[in-house]
């Protein structure tokens, strides 16, 4: 039975890729649901200020008219020239496991990227850092995260029977939050505040202006990510965007920011307590109930882990104990709310530096995650 794919631009269209992970996942204990409403939004400019820079189209795969599988085609005119290339990005890439389906996706991207001028296909990605990036290539036995992919096992051989090669692996840390902070963290935040001069503050904290030092905070993931693989900067209006959205959600005392003496923020931490379980319990839905999941996980039951989801530190600040703080802050605070364990978001394995700053807490490297890449 042949595969057609065909461009989402109708409703209904739009539907059949928004709830095929329905059908894909039905089952699957280990698979944490997006927001169908945030799958619907990246198509819309005012939700979306990444389009003023991006072109996005969705693909549906259906054999007989059912859908088999979806993705999604993104041009990041941004990226493409800070690092001098030609790449159309996959991203929301499911589908069954049939290689005529996975192909026929594939393919429809590299041939919209082409009529763009592209001549490289890369993915999966989003258009910028902040959106999930990877393909799970390890530990299918691990239950996903609110802020990665978690794919079925098969996903990655069909990437490589199709030619597709590794660009880049991204791992997670995992680790067993102490009873205590380690000796090795709390010296170099007394260092760090006796000999430097940085602070930890909290947007909760008086006289501080959240709205104002939280654009601090992006404007500083922007200056920090800027060396990363495929990092494109917030704009203003996605960094507002940013702050609208997520700001509210935010538990102030897990996330600190540290300032120099001349109140600039020199680095950050971004952690809020797991969602895994609620989104599971709201299956991508707000309504009737999911919005009461979700909430009853951000106020009043908390799950035992907490994510890691972005830590910052500027350029010049770096390799001077600054994250040492961030440890000194949030161990305490993660023992009052019965946390046991804590997850980082997906880095790359060749940055040793970050790496290595988990050593005292003795790590676990899990979930490695894989951007595949091959020229059209």
């Amino acid at each position: 039975m042949k595969t057609e794919v065909r461009k989402v631009t109708c409703r209904q269209n739009l539907d059949d890729f928004i709830r095929l992970t329905r059908t894909i996942y039905r089952g699957v204990p280990q698979y944490v649901p997006d927001l169908e409403r945030d799958i619907a939004s990246i198509l819309c400019r005012e939700d979306n200020p990444g389009l003023e820079f991006s072109d996005v189209q969705f693909f549906v795969a259906y054999k007989n008219n059912i859908p088999v599988g979806r993705i999604a085609g993104i041009v990041n005119r941004k990226a493409n020239k800070r690092w001098q290339q030609r790449v159309v990005r996959f991203g929301l890439i499911e589908f069954v496991d049939d290689m005529d389906v996975s192909r026929a996706l594939l393919e429809a991207v590299g041939q919209w990227g082409q009529e763009l001028g592209m001549d490289t296909i890369q993915g999966p990605m989003g258009i910028t850092d902040f959106d999930k990036e990877g393909m799970l290539i390890e530990d299918f036995h691990l239950t996903g995260t609110m802020n990665t992919i978690w794919n079925l096992d098969y996903y990655p051989r069909h990437m490589e029977a199709l030619g597709l090669r590794k660009a880049v692996d991204w791992v997670q840390i995992r680790i067993q939050i102490p009873k205590e902070t380690p000796l090795r963290y709390s010296r170099t935040a007394q260092y760090v505040r006796e000999q430097l001069g940085l602070r930890v503050v909290k947007m909760g904290d008086a006289g501080i202006d959240r709205r104002h030092y939280a654009k601090q905070v992006l404007q500083l993931f922007n200056e920090a990510y800027a060396p990363i693989f495929g990092f494109s900067a917030l704009s203003e209006t996605q960094i507002a965007a940013f702050i609208d959205r997520y700001l509210p959600l935010l538990d102030k005392r897990l996330s600190p920011i540290v300032l120099n003496q001349q109140n600039e923020v020199v680095g950050a931490a971004v952690t809020m307590g797991s969602l895994t379980e609620a989104l599971q319990k709201a299956n991508g839905r707000l309504w009737p109930i999911g919005w009461y999941h979700l909430l009853k996980a951000l106020k009043w039951k908390h799950e035992d882990t907490v994510e890691m989801l972005l830590v910052g530190i500027r350029p010049d600040y770096q390799g001077m104990g600054v994250n040492a703080l961030f440890f000194d802050d949030l161990i305490p605070i993660y023992s009052q709310y019965g946390f046991k364990w804590a997850e980082t978001g997906p880095q790359l394995e060749d940055n040793v530096r970050e790496l290595s700053q988990w050593k005292p807490l003795k790590p676990e490297l899990v979930k490695r995650r894989r951007c595949y890449i091959k020229e059209l």
